[in-house]
């Protein structure tokens, strides 16, 4: 793994993070997300940061093994390592900026799948970077479960 493609992958993630944390932490703080009905099955709200803390490092970590291997298939993996980033950005901005849990919903359907086709890519240039993104796979996975229950439930204030 090549220093400057961490450095790069961290770069972007970390970004990714501060950006989706400002902007989650402003809709928190508001009444909007307080009067939601959520889960009994939603997980506590002190499990996020580490949750995602751990996931980005795997996110870029994974970016940057991809990153540093020369080749067309790991330019694909690049593609969706770019694509999946800026849906999960996209995520947050849609379900906590604009307060919309059903664009949300679909943006994260896209995510899965861009998580899902990385993955697959990956695995044909490093089989440690592809399964480094297994976590968050999981992790998407029942976010887009907590996603679509938020949306149908609180339809009407939408």
């Amino acid at each position: 793994m090549k220093p400057l493609a961490l450095g790069a992958t961290v770069t972007a993630c970390v970004a990714a993070a501060a950006g989706g944390g400002a902007i989650t932490a402003q809709s928190l703080s508001s009444d909007w997300y307080s009067t939601l009905e959520k889960p009994s099955w939603q997980p506590p709200a002190a499990l996020f940061g580490p949750v995602w803390s751990l996931l980005y490092a795997m996110i870029a970590v994974s970016g940057a093994v991809i990153f540093s291997r020369p080749g067309g298939q790991a330019m694909s993996a690049r593609k969706l390592w770019g694509l999946q980033l800026g849906l999960n950005f996209a995520w947050t901005a849609l379900f906590f900026g604009l307060r919309s849990p059903f664009g949300a919903l679909v943006v994260i359907v896209a995510l899965w799948c861009a998580i899902i086709g990385y993955i697959r890519s990956a695995r044909r240039v490093s089989k440690v970077a592809a399964g480094l993104f297994v976590p968050y796979a999981a992790w998407v996975s029942f976010a887009a479960a907590l996603n679509a229950w938020i949306w149908w439930h609180n339809r009407a204030a939408e």
